[in-house]
């Protein structure tokens, strides 16, 4: 691979590790009572996953480019498919992080209630004692997890296997996109621009179904309707399903690829 394939591997990592750790953000906020501060708290680390999502796309654009530009003889589809790994890296990397995060997050929502500002927690954090005490929330993820499997029939199969399927289409937006390109140089630029179109449908799923559903359990968690502990296993059977989802993507990749084709050779 080279230097501008190992960024977007890297990068790639890092938006589905925070994509992961998403799912704590309603965990630590009925925790704490604090919802908007807790999501307002997570936008920050949102802004490194936007970053690094502006890079991604641009840097294997470039290299898509180069390929075709050398007359490359077959397309590299082992590099796409090392590209989606990354996404199911990035998904157990967030998983394994999961109760670290919690902690973290909890005790930056806490310290906003006092200092009522982001600067100060921000270079607390980078401070000795901030480090040690970041550190010290470190926490291995627990063995009593892979029980909440045993819960599965409390928790709508059809949803887990919506999200699944809605990040698996998520995980290959541009990669399905750009493999288009590379399989059609002469419409290579009318290609790179369709990721919206395979995105966007499941962007739609995702609006419509999975979230609505995900804050009703949250509201009704908060209300008391729910339990913690059930809402807890539900984050980790969510989790999972988004993991089955990066593994699921190697499948997609292909079939929208060739959507992607048909619609440039069509408009």
């Amino acid at each position: 691979m080279t230097n501008r394939l190992i960024f977007v591997f890297a990068f790639t990592i890092v938006i589905h590790l925070i994509s992961t750790l998403s799912y704590a953000v309603r965990l630590v906020g009925i925790r704490t009572g604090r919802i908007a501060v807790s999501f307002a708290l997570f936008n920050i680390l949102m802004l490194v996953s936007r970053t690094a999502n502006s890079f991604q796309a641009p840097l294997l654009a470039k290299y898509v480019e180069q390929q075709v530009t050398h007359s490359a003889t077959s397309p590299p589809s082992y590099i796409f498919n090392i590209l989606i790994a990354a996404a199911s890296l990035g998904t157990l990397l967030g998983a394994f992080l999961f109760p670290t995060f919690q902690n973290i997050l909890t005790a930056l929502v806490w310290r906003f209630n006092t200092e009522r500002s982001v600067a100060k927690i921000i270079l607390h954090s980078f401070a000795k004692i901030g480090t040690k005490q970041l550190r010290d929330k470190f926490r291995v993820p627990s063995k009593d997890n892979i029980d909440h499997f045993k819960d599965l029939k409390k928790m709508p199969k059809k949803l887990l296997l919506l999200n699944a399927f809605v990040v698996g289409i998520l995980s290959i937006g541009s990669f399905s996109a750009l493999y288009a390109a590379f399989n059609n140089p002469e419409l290579r630029l009318t290609c790179s621009t369709l990721a919206p179109i395979i995105t966007g449908f499941a962007t739609v799923l995702l609006v419509v179904f999975i979230d609505p559903f995900f804050s009703l359990m949250t509201d009704d968690c908060i209300d008391g309707t729910v339990s913690y502990a059930t809402f807890q296993r539900s984050v980790v059977l969510m989790v999972s399903s988004r993991f089955v989802g990066t593994l699921c993507a190697q499948v997609f990749l292909y079939p929208a690829a060739y959507v992607v084709a048909a619609i440039a050779k069509l408009i």
